[in-house]
């Protein structure tokens, strides 16, 4: 039988002191301070949701305020689905958690009539990218192949700061903002986006806010019928809050002070789109006399990966710790590998090990071990090693032959019907760059761009590594094989290691948790230039730490295929004596370390040696360098030192048609070196 409410709307059931029962003293004190601005900084894993949920729900218990003038605003739409459902089973089916683009609609629904002679609300577009693709294509030059997606993030950038496109080059330059081409193409773009829009009779999700501001800013009896409904709020995820999404926040409270803030500034990773923490952390200047608390228990991972987590912050002036809750659990291990192959050999065998329940801890299920990556361009050789293992696995997001200019690579090869082997490498490399605009020395200032490019640079890698083991292989046959990695991808279905970037991994968490290709150029990126970018890459791996309960494993190669490798800056903040295996180097790596160090020098006389024979024998033949020798292939030659065409056979990857072709001039380079 349903509870009846009281006038307030308070279930009789709903007893504040159970309310407050099972928190502990930093969460009880958030949820009693029901009035008045409060700011919480919710560490990861306190117990966030929790917190929000019991403090609407106390509010309205202690009758501070009706249920029906709560407003509980979210960052997704499946975060409010889910406050939804928590406060239902608090005994609070009619309060409303939506998001900032929700309840704008709602309002704009109602009052665009009587402010548009009489006309609904127009259509919502999906996506902005369908327009700007096409006015992509317009642009001159090589600008005609930059992806939608970078373009359409810096018109979201802009309508987040109410920059109009007149006003965008300039504002863009005030900011110090680096777009991924020329500003003054950008607001070219900007302006006929706008333009396309209203001859369609169209409005994005960003208008949705910018005319909900306008509306409120212009009518005075429009937001004061608004303010009447929701009189309550409570923020979550408030470090991603753009300055559009504040100003709205700021209208619909008009003068009133019952704001709840939540949000940790340790995991805004966002700030490409327009977030920015400050709003956060200026909280209290902002509103003289807030209170302001801090959850800092941690009740999801073990004391061992806390502790990593802490040095992380401590290593960038910051203070906040994470105090533990939980039962102590084996000891995280940072481990360094010799190249790639040895990196997924040691992923496979961690797995292995958990699944199996052979590693200290206990066996853990597939599905609760997640591997997190920086670029879903890194997930492709993993999928590849999994799927040799018969590891069940899951890619949350755009599996790698789902996007666009992957099966684009795959139309062109094709047509390639003409070349085969070293030639077909080259065709495809050649049509990549005329068609795609790839660029596999410059990846380009926006992000799309940058997975982009990683993306078409690992199918050419996929095909030589094809041509490497099949000499004379055709278009059909290399199909093939993008074909049969294709579909071993799809079979990936919803229970199995699950593989994501750290992007997507915010708000989730595991069991297990391997973190690999911690290296710099990678982790932090390689366009990470300024401080300010350098520190979102430190709070991108603290997101990936902290989504750990039991188990962790960080890694790095010393070489992959584009030469030798550096540790990540960050890992240095993570050394200490509760750190195991902090340098373990697999069992069998195939150098001695003398050797390896001489090979790995990239100014050594050997290396440079082979290294300017490729560029001039590339140039020769009118091919790329890497059809010729790729770096990998380079280092293993430097490695063996071999003096005979039998022992330079037997280098992995030089295959008979390139001992033939270039055997005895390798050979001439190497035995000068000696």
């Amino acid at each position: 039988m349903s509870a009846r409410p009281y006038p307030w709307g308070v279930p009789v059931h709903l007893d504040p002191a159970a309310l407050l029962a099972d928190l502990d003293p930093e969460q009880e004190s958030a949820v009693r301070a029901v009035t008045g601005p409060v700011a919480i900084h919710a560490g990861a894993g306190s117990g966030k949701t929790r917190v929000i949920s019991r403090r609407t729900a106390y509010a309205i218990a202690t009758t501070a305020v009706p249920a029906d003038q709560v407003l509980v605003v979210t960052f997704t739409e499946k975060a409010a689905t889910e406050m939804v459902d928590r406060l239902r089973s608090l005994g609070l089916p009619g309060v409303t958690a939506r998001t900032f683009h929700a309840h704008a609609l709602s309002q704009l629904r109602h009052f665009w009539p009587a402010r548009h002679d009489g006309q609904p609300l127009p259509e919502i577009l999906d996506s902005k990218l369908a327009i700007i693709s096409r006015l992509a294509r317009q642009l001159p030059g090589h600008y005609r192949f930059t992806p939608s997606k970078d373009l359409a993030d810096e018109i979201e950038w802009a309508k987040a700061r109410r920059i109009t496109p007149g006003a965008y080059e300039q504002e863009a330059e005030a900011a110090g903002r680096e777009p991924p081409i020329p500003g003054d193409l950008v607001a070219r773009v900007f302006i006929d986006y706008e333009r396309a829009k209203t001859r369609a009779g169209r409005i994005d999700f960003d208008d949705l806010l910018v005319e909900t501001v306008d509306l409120l800013e212009t009518d005075a009896n429009a937001a004061a019928t608004v303010r009447a409904r929701k009189r309550w709020f409570s923020v979550d995820e408030y470090q991603d809050t753009n300055p559009l999404q504040q100003r709205l926040l700021e209208l619909w409270l008009g003068e009133r002070d019952d704001l709840c803030v939540v949000g940790d500034e340790d995991q805004t990773i966002y700030t490409f789109t327009g977030a920015t923490s400050d709003f956060l952390t200026g909280f209290v200047e902002r509103h003289p006399g807030a209170r302001e608390i801090t959850l800092s228990r941690n009740y999801r991972s073990s004391p061992e990966i806390l502790e990593l987590a802490n040095r992380l912050l401590a290593a960038e002036g910051r203070r906040k710790r994470l105090v533990p809750t939980m039962p102590a659990g084996p000891a995280p291990r940072i481990r360094r590998v010799a190249d790639a192959d040895a990196e997924l050999a040691l992923l496979v065998a961690g797995i292995r090990e958990l699944m199996a329940g052979t590693a200290p801890g206990g066996q853990v299920a597939a599905s609760e071990i997640a591997v997190l990556v920086r670029i879903n361009a890194q997930i492709p050789p993993i999928e590849a090693a999994l799927t040799k293992a018969r590891i069940p696995f899951r890619v949350r997001g755009q599996r790698f032959f789902e996007r666009g200019e992957v099966r684009d690579a795959i139309r062109i090869l094709r047509r390639l019907t003409d070349f085969a082997g070293s030639q077909l490498l080259a065709a495809l490399d050649a049509r990549l760059r005329a068609d795609l605009g790839f660029e596999a020395d410059d990846a380009g200032r926006g992000a799309e761009a940058r997975d982009r490019d990683a993306n078409l640079a690992l199918v050419l890698e996929i095909a030589a590594d094809a041509v490497a083991a099949r000499h004379d292989i055709d278009a059909a046959a290399l199909v093939a094989e993008f074909d049969a990695r294709a579909a071993a991808e799809a079979e990936g279905g919803t229970d199995g290691v699950n593989l994501l970037t750290l992007h997507r991994a915010k708000g989730l968490e595991w069991d297990a948790v391997f973190l690999p290709q911690l290296e710099e150029g990678t982790l932090p990126i390689r366009q990470a230039e300024t401080d300010e970018a350098i520190a979102e890459e430190r709070r991108l791996l603290y997101v990936g730490l902290t989504r750990a309960r039991r188990h962790l494993q960080l890694s790095w190669a010393e070489r992959r295929e584009t030469g030798r490798r550096r540790p990540s800056r960050f890992l240095s903040a993570l050394e200490g004596r509760s750190v195991q295996g902090r340098v373990t180097v697999l069992p069998g790596a195939p150098m001695n370390a003398g050797r390896r160090a001489r090979a790995r020098d990239d100014d050594s006389p050997l290396m440079t040696a082979l290294r300017e024979w490729r560029t001039v024998t590339a140039q020769s033949d009118g091919v790329p360098a890497f059809v010729v020798a790729s770096d990998a292939l380079l280092i293993e030659i430097a490695d063996r030192r071999p003096t005979t065409m039998p022992a330079l056979g037997r280098v992995k990857g030089i295959g008979p048609s390139k001992l033939a072709r270039w055997g005895e001039e390798i050979l001439a380079i190497t035995r000068a070196d000696r």
